[in-house]
């Protein structure tokens, strides 16, 4: 069967791979699989995590062929991309999102961009969803993860700090939770997207002062939470300089270089500072109640469909040109086993 690898940095190719996949679990056919950034930094050859040759795909909606005890044969799912060792720290403390040998697929193990793959069973989840929608669960559940972090509620005025596909997630979760949710971001397309997913309030800081704007928009008070899901220095200390007194920043996104912090705004503020890693499955099933009630772009959020074979193309361009690009989706023409 056919799988997309990447065979070194700046390096992808369709490739062939033995028809039957290995290991115990759920054969499932691959229907569509997501892009996201972390391919990218895999492709571009700045991803530390990743080793090749590497298949990549974990943003997965696929068909469940057999193996499967609890859910019949012909269903689609999406699936959680994520291993846990259940003995460290983390997952026994019940939060093994971020186990500390977790392998993600398509990162520290062989992804889903291949006709076939096998998964556990307790990693899948069934929805009422196209297979776009499927794809777009995993993605959109890292930003879910981050909001139920920052203990988002009705009640709260969230200001979410980069509107790419981790920020969107962020956005509609915030939205969903019925919080005040206004988008930060430099694009215009990005703002309306996130408009669109559910912000009530937009700011494109390429126009406006980000702390000016945030205490005229919250009556000088400043956000109840601070969602930064970029990871530049700039936005780490923003997220401390913005947010209100008693009020919650999470991270999604790390810087690349160190952080220089006004550190009195930790105990003045008596803040809680909060990082969010890859996602529990509460936040998969948080993620596919908002895409059954609609209450996502769908298309607005995906910018391309290509085949498997336009696949090593696009992430050429992709690396050329990254502003260009929305979501990028891959539809698998799944072959026989």
């Amino acid at each position: 069967m056919r799988a997309l690898a990447l065979t070194g940095p700046g390096e992808a190719q369709v490739i062939e791979v033995p028809d039957q996949p290995e290991g115990d679990g759920v054969l499932l056919r691959t229907e569509m699989v997501g892009l996201c950034g972390s391919d990218l930094n895999s492709f571009r050859g700045t991803n530390p995590m990743v080793s090749y040759p590497r298949v990549l795909g974990h943003e997965v909606a696929g068909t469940v062929i057999s193996g499967a005890k609890t859910i019949a044969a012909g269903i689609q799912v999406t699936l959680s991309p994520y291993s846990s060792c259940e003995v460290c720290a983390a997952c026994r403390a019940g939060r093994v999102n971020t186990c500390q040998g977790n392998r993600t697929l398509g990162v520290q193990r062989d992804g889903a961009l291949r006709d076939y793959l096998r998964m556990p069973e307790e990693k899948l989840f069934t929805g009422k969803l196209s297979p776009k929608e499927l794809c777009l669960v995993e993605p959109l559940t890292v930003g879910f993860h981050a909001v139920a972090r920052g203990r988002v509620t009705a009640d709260d005025v969230v200001a979410v700090i980069g509107c790419g596909g981790v920020g969107l997630g962020a956005v509609s979760a915030s939205g969903f939770r019925g919080a005040r949710t206004i988008a930060v971001d430099m694009s215009d397309e990005k703002l309306a997207t996130a408009k669109a997913a559910g912000a009530t309030d937009t700011i494109n800081t390429a126009r406006e002062a980000l702390r000016e704007t945030l205490a005229r928009m919250t009556k000088g008070h400043g956000p109840d939470v601070v969602i930064e899901a970029i990871g530049l220095p700039e936005t780490f200390q923003a997220a401390v300089e913005v947010v209100s007194f008693t009020g919650r920043v999470v991270y999604i996104g790390y810087a690349k270089e160190p952080v220089c912090y006004e550190t009195r705004l930790f105990v003045q503020k008596e803040l809680d500072i909060l990082g969010s890693r890859n996602a529990l499955p509460a936040d998969f099933r948080e993620v596919i109640a908002m895409l059954e009630a609609g209450r996502f772009p769908v298309d607005q959020a995906i910018g391309r469909i290509i085949s498997l074979e336009e696949a090593p193309s696009a992430l050429r361009e992709w690396a050329a040109d990254p502003g260009r690009f929305g979501k990028i989706i891959v539809q698998m023409n799944s072959g026989n086993l």
